[in-house]
This record gives structure tokens, sequence and C-alpha cells, in this order.
């Protein structure tokens, strides 16, 4: 249950902490006090998204703090899962920060989390029923997720959805292998020519680098030629002079000579031999370099239209030679693909009609179910809405067939009728404002049993609701109390003193600045405050006599 909620600079509410305690909790005020506040707190602390208009003006950040005591078993379950778990006494401690940048701060247990982690474990703390939840009564799709609430089993919903998206996956593959007999055939048209093209012209990885190295060399060969022969008279000489070949050998063999008189000089006439002998190699490997420096046109051209054909497939098919040889594998794996796709074809269709089968017995499973279930439920229900002065009130559950989609083969709907001898129409058709709070506290009660959470937050349930029918709404949320924490927003004195604790939130405006206090009432605050709600800033002692009666009488009604 939440036992305590801190709440600091949001909106109005400047600092303020709440017990709340077992039982039936109501909040009352004046309108525009800030209850919604109140509510708009819990839920930032359960992860749902938030305004940093909701941080009180003049302050940079909000904050707010809430303690749960005892949670249930499958709250646990989900903070186990996501890596998070209750204090050794079994209190679970979430806070959140906002900030005027836009950034949250979010702990459990002072660990860092996260929006989604909250969000994700929020729904297993409290189940907040706001008027919006009441419209949920007027959209037919969502009154399925009631009745597999109420009683189909999990475990056969998620074995039918894992058996759909099998099914889906085979048949998003099936689709993509199918194609008509000519457009088959333009495909393999299109691949042929491809292929034959590519192999015609007999590709090489790493051939268009050696052709463009060797067209370079023959678009250059003059001035290689120039160069080679440049180097050559340099080493050999020519009839004007004599070239380093000669020069190096008459200076090796004058320090020869002087070796002869000055050992000491044999390191370097070494030296210069070793470079003469260099030399003369040099000189060999040139000389046989130019010989073979013949300059062939033909070649060139060969050279050129080569070059010529790559470009053009690289138009088509690959900027490079192995973008090509890549293209050309791809298409011939695509020609074997279409030629065995008939095969293909045979056995994902086998395989989609397998899962197909499967997913329709869980179908129909899960219908059986929801019919069984839906029979218990509108007897339950009709049985709350009498209580709740809905007596001649005709609830039904509508269901028919539908082609199998995620939620099975079922589409159902929730028909009414709210006078005797009427035909049950839909309700968002028939349902006043009243109504629908007073069908969705029922549906609520009928469920309350059915989920593990202990704590059930009404806010303003008495939407359309007075006079008699406000009385039952209030006995019914004390009854639903017994079981588990309940916090009511209420306008209603019939609810408000129903309650087992009651909170006055207050406004009040200091140096220009307004300010909402929440204040647990004692029994002579509940009387003044009963009294407020019933005839409003006029409080008479005959208000003040009808209050105290009322808080009597709900405690004799305990």
């Amino acid at each position: 249950m939440l036992s305590q909620l801190y709440i600091e600079n949001i909106a109005v509410i400047e600092k303020t902490g709440i017990d709340f305690h077992e039982g039936l909790n109501v909040l009352t005020g004046e309108t525009g006090a800030g209850k919604s506040i109140v509510i708009d707190s819990i839920n930032a602390i359960l992860g749902v998204r938030t305004s940093r208009e909701l941080i009180r003006t003049g302050a940079h950040s909000a904050n707010v703090t809430a303690i749960f005591l005892n949670i249930g078993e499958q709250a646990v379950r989900q903070m186990n899962e996501l890596g998070y778990a209750p204090e050794e006494d079994g209190s679970v401690m979430i806070q959140r920060e906002l900030h005027m940048d836009g950034k949250a701060v979010c702990r459990i247990n002072s660990r860092p989390a996260t929006v989604s982690v909250l969000k994700a474990i929020g729904p297993f703390l409290i189940n907040i029923h706001g008027q919006h939840e009441s419209y949920d009564l007027l959209s037919p799709d969502l009154h399925i997720h009631y009745i597999d609430r109420m009683g189909v089993p999990e475990d056969l919903i998620q074995s039918y959805q894992d058996a759909f998206e099998a099914m889906n996956e085979i048949k998003k593959k099936l689709d993509s292998t199918q194609m008509d007999e000519a457009q088959k055939a333009r495909q393999i048209d299109l691949l042929a020519y491809q292929i034959q093209e590519l192999e015609a012209a007999d590709l090489r990885a790493g051939e268009q680098e050696e052709l463009n190295q060797t067209r370079t060399r023959y678009l250059n060969m003059e001035k290689i030629v120039d160069s080679v022969n440049t180097a050559k008279v340099a080493l050999h000489g020519d009839e004007n002079s004599e070239g380093a070949l000669a020069a190096v050998s008459a200076a090796a063999g004058a320090l020869a000579e002087a070796e002869r008189y000055y050992p000491e000089l044999h390191e370097l006439t070494e030296r210069i031999t070793n470079i003469q002998y260099e030399l003369e190699d040099c000189g060999d490997e040139i000389r046989n370099l130019t010989d073979g420096l013949e300059y062939d046109p033909g070649e060139l051209d060969r050279i050129e239209t080569r070059l010529d054909v790559l470009y053009r497939l690289g138009l088509k098919y690959g900027s490079t030679v192995e973008e090509m040889l890549a293209f050309l594998e791809n298409s011939k794996k695509q020609m074997e693909d279409i030629q065995l796709s008939d095969e293909r074809t045979a056995q994902l269709t086998k395989k989609y009609n397998e899962r197909k089968a499967q997913a329709e017995k869980y179908a129909e499973e899960i219908s059986a179910c929801r019919k069984k279930t839906a029979d218990a439920f509108v007897m339950k229900v009709k049985k709350e809405l009498c209580f709740l002065d809905m007596p001649n009130i005709d609830f039904k559950v509508e269901q028919e067939r539908c082609e199998l989609n995620s939620l099975g083969c079922d589409k159902l709907q929730f028909l009414i009728s709210t006078n005797p001898g009427e035909p049950a129409k839909p309700i968002a058709k028939i349902a006043s404002g009243g109504e629908l709070s007073r069908i969705m506290l029922a549906i609520k009660t009928v469920l309350a049993d059915k989920d593990d959470i202990d704590t059930l937050i009404f806010d303003e349930v008495d939407t359309g609701v007075s006079g008699s029918a406000a009385q039952k709404v209030g006995l019914k949320l004390r009854e639903v109390s017994r079981n588990r924490q309940v916090i009511c927003v209420t306008h209603l004195p019939q609810i408000a003193a129903l309650a087992n604790t009651q909170y006055l939130i207050k406004k009040h405006v200091k140096d220009n600045k307004t300010f909402t206090n929440v204040t647990e009432l004692d029994f002579e605050g509940r009387k003044q405050e009963l009294a407020r709600i019933m005839g409003g800033s006029q409080i008479t002692p005959l208000l003040l006599q009808n209050a105290e009666e009322m808080l009597e009488m709900a405690q004799k009604q305990e």
C-alpha cells in the first residue's frame, strides 16, 4: 500500500507530506484547491510523462517521494526482473525529481532508475481510475481486455500470440517469394542477360589497377626512355665524357695502390670497391632496361579498349571489378532462388498452414474461455450495478467472430439498456456520465480480486452521481477498501462521510503567492468540511448537525 507521499514544488504545493492509511482515504477540498495535483504527483512516481510546467513558479526543480509497504507478489516479481528489490522490511521508496531543463532523476530505494523502469513497476503498485478511464468504456476495442483480465489464462494468451506472430513471420516470407509467372519470366530474362554480360567480360580481381598502371607507363614512355638514357650516360659516359663508373673504378685502383704502403686505407678501399661493383650491377640493369623499353601503340589501344569495357560495365554493376564480381554472384543466387521458388513456396506454405492451425486452435480455446468468462462477468457486474442504484440496467457482452488478429478471433463489446423493454445498445450510444462512472466502478469491483494491486485510486468517480446513488458509490468504495487500500477524490459528502481517513486540500494566498496544504482531519475537522461541501461558504449550525449525523451514521455502517 501507499504509506507516505512527499510533494515539493509541484504546482501550488510548496512542500507537504501525506500519511495514507489502510481502508478508504478520501481527498476533499474546493474546486481548484489542488486535489488533482496530488494525483499528478502520484502519476509522476509511476512513470507517467510530466511537463516542466508542473514545477512551481520560481523553483528550479520539483520532487515527489512515495513510500510503499507490503507490496504484492506481482510487484515484487516485476521489481526483481528489472533488477530491483524491496528493502528488508518490505518497503519500497520511489523518488522522482523534475528539472526545468527537462531532465528527470529517478530512484528506487536510493538506486538510480529510469522513467521507463518506473512505468514498468508502477501498474503493479497502484491502479488509478480517472474520468478518462470511464470514457474507455466508450471504445469497444478495449472491452475485450476486461474479459481477458477476469478469466482468460495469461499463458494461453501468450501461447496464441507466439503462434500468431510465427504465422505472420512465415506469411511475410511467403509473400516475398511469390510472384506471378509474367513477373517471374521478366526477372529471369533480366538476370540471364546480366549474368551473360558479366561472364563474357571474363573479369579478374585487381585487373583495373594493373591496366591503369600499364596505361600510365605507356602514356609516359618517352619520358621514361629519356630518363633511363640519362642515367645510362651518367654511369657509363659517352664520347664527350667518362661516366661515374669509370671515375669510381679509377678511385678504387688508386686507393688499392696506396694501400700497399698505407694499410690503414684498406677499409676505405674496400668500401670504394664495393661501390664500384654495385654501380657495375646497376649499369648492367640499366642497359637491359633500355633494351626492353619498347613502345607498342597497338597494346595501348587494347588497354584503352579493355578499360572502356570495364567502365561501361561499372556504370551498371559497380565501380570496381570486385563489385561487379559480387553483383554476378548475387545475380546467380537470385536466379537459383527463382528457379527453386516453387519448391520453397511449397515448403513455406506447409509451415504457414501448420502455424495457422496452431494459432486457430489457441484462438478457439481463448474464444470458449471468453464466452464462459463473459457470462460470469455479466452476472457479477449486474449484481454490482444493482447495488449502485442501477437495478433496471441490462448489461451484456456481445461476442462476434472475426478474422485472426493479435487478440484472437473475437470481437467483444459491452451493451446496456437503462430502461426495461428497450434493447441493449453500445454503451457509447446510451450511457450518461454518471452511469459510466458507476459501470466502471462495478467493473473495477469485479476485477479487484483478479489484480494483485494493493492500492486503487479513484479520481472523481462520483461524476454525474448524486443522492442515494452517491451513497451507494461510497458504500461500494468502502467495501472494496476492506481488502485493499482505496484513495478517492470526491466532491460528495455521502462519499466523504464513509471514509476511514479524510484529508482536506486547501489553498491560500500569502505575499501574492499561492500555497496549497494537505491536512489529515480529525472528527471536528471532518464535520466542518462536510458542512462546507453541503452548504458552501455559509456553514450553519444545521449543516454542522447534519454533518455530524452523517459521520456517526457512517461509523455505524462499518
